[in-house]
């Protein structure tokens, strides 16, 4: 049985995982995929990475130039992260003939168009099924999988650190800035929380998710998207009274040449599986023109899970030639494509107003006249004069909405606008 031998590049959290699953598993892997693969060198800024694991300080590289170099050397896995120089790094790997398994969504979305033909050039491959959703194999079932379907809309919850955040907020009643010193004491958020909290990081893994479902390339920059941050208590106590949890949600949807892609806190009706997803965990949903509605479920980060995804990257990778992109994959959308961003969705909406007649009607017409029907209205006395409002509505235009709140928040009579928060 042939040798291969692979390299892995960043020996932190997740190239550990990859580690341990592909030393741990050796022998399962050898019976059952018919691979003997040795880990032949490893490289990392220092080699204290290897001492705290146990692992022999041989495999200590230093030098992308050495991995680059080295013939015996098939694969390298990527779990630096990272834009620079990691991106430098592949180039000089790829154009060395070696094959890249990474788990770097970011640099993914930002320069996929330029890393594939340098694979293609020189016949490897670029394989990243680690880089969405951690261990859930959602990457290879849109690209292998459902090749008599049209996918038509996928969405779900793939950043794991904000919905532990919202779950947090809602079962055990903290405010975000609460629940999210609790997520950075438990690893699951960063020091500098904003890639996630901000929906960078659901931006980049739904551009990847969607341009392989829609066949098309849908750039992470032309995502609508939308943190956390502003989601408070009173928005989660009132979501609970009307049925719903929130839940930071990517959604894609294509009709024809009309694409959606949005992130963004979502109402969730509490009977709807997504609701009951909660920590860490992850969920897609996608629906196709014949398959119809399928889940994807299971840990969104992590050493092992994400370890998991790469190592079925690695084994695909060794098993059968390099596969690349279906579509013009030129980082930037495709002229005959329409970026939806006047999409239609329910809404959330609370404000803060005067407590007395005629208000309510007032801010009720302002919808009225921009075409916006409202469900229901909740209005309850919160201090001396003043009362909350909290809507409804029925499916209205995106920019429907911002053109009443506009006009509402003008109004004498209105405070301020609290709240708005889109309904699944």
């Amino acid at each position: 049985m042939k040798k291969h031998k692979i390299a892995i590049m960043g020996f932190g959290t997740v190239g550990g995982g990859a580690y341990d699953i592909l030393t741990g598993n050796a022998d399962h892997i050898r019976s059952t995929q018919g691979l003997d693969i040795e880990i032949a060198a490893i490289l990392d800024r220092s080699v204290e990475p290897l001492k705290k694991r146990g692992v022999s300080e041989n495999l200590f590289c230093d030098s992308v130039d050495a991995l680059a170099a080295d013939p015996d050397i098939e694969l390298v896995i990527e779990t630096m992260g990272g834009v620079r120089p990691t991106k430098d790094f592949i180039v000089k790997l790829l154009t060395a003939g070696k094959s890249v398994v990474t788990a770097n969504k970011e640099l993914l979305a930002k320069h996929w168009s330029e890393l594939e033909p340098i694979a293609r050039a020189h016949g490897c491959g670029l394989f990243f099924e680690a880089s969405c959703v951690g261990g859930v194999p959602i990457i290879r079932a849109l690209g292998e999988s459902f090749q008599g379907d049209k996918v038509k809309r996928l969405y779900g919850i793939i950043n794991g650190t904000t919905n532990y955040i919202l779950s947090k907020m809602s079962s055990a009643g903290l405010s975000y800035e609460q629940a999210l010193a609790q997520a950075q004491e438990k690893g699951f958020a960063e020091a500098d929380p904003t890639s996630d909290v901000e929906g960078y990081d659901a931006a980049y893994k739904l551009s990847i998710l969607a341009s392989l479902a829609f066949h098309t390339c849908i750039p992470y920059t032309s995502i609508f998207r939308e943190g956390i941050t502003k989601v408070t208590a009173r928005d989660i106590a009132n979501a609970h009274e009307l049925g719903y949890e929130i839940k930071l949600i990517a959604i894609g949807a294509r009709d024809g040449d009309d694409v959606e892609a949005r992130v963004h806190p979502l109402f969730v009706p509490k009977d709807h599986p997504l609701a009951s997803v909660s920590g860490a965990y992850n969920a897609v949903y996608l629906n196709g023109d014949h398959v119809g509605d399928l889940m994807f479920y299971g840990a969104g980060a992590g050493a092992h899970p994400t370890g998991s995804a790469i190592v079925s990257d690695v084994v695909r990778a060794l098993s059968a030639p390099p596969t690349y992109c279906d579509f013009r994959n030129d980082g930037k959308i495709d002229g005959a494509i329409n970026a939806v961003g006047d999409f239609t969705s329910k809404y959330y909406i609370g404000m803060t107003v005067e407590d007395k007649a005629g208000v309510l009607s007032r801010v009720a017409t302002v919808f009225g006249d921009n075409g916006v029907s409202i469900r229901s209205a909740i209005q309850r006395p919160c201090a001396d004069d003043a009362a909350t409002l909290v809507f409804l509505t029925h499916a209205a235009r995106e920019h429907a909405v911002m053109r009443s709140l506009d006009t509402i928040s003008k109004l004498g009579s209105v405070g301020s606008i609290d709240a708005m928060i889109r309904v699944l």
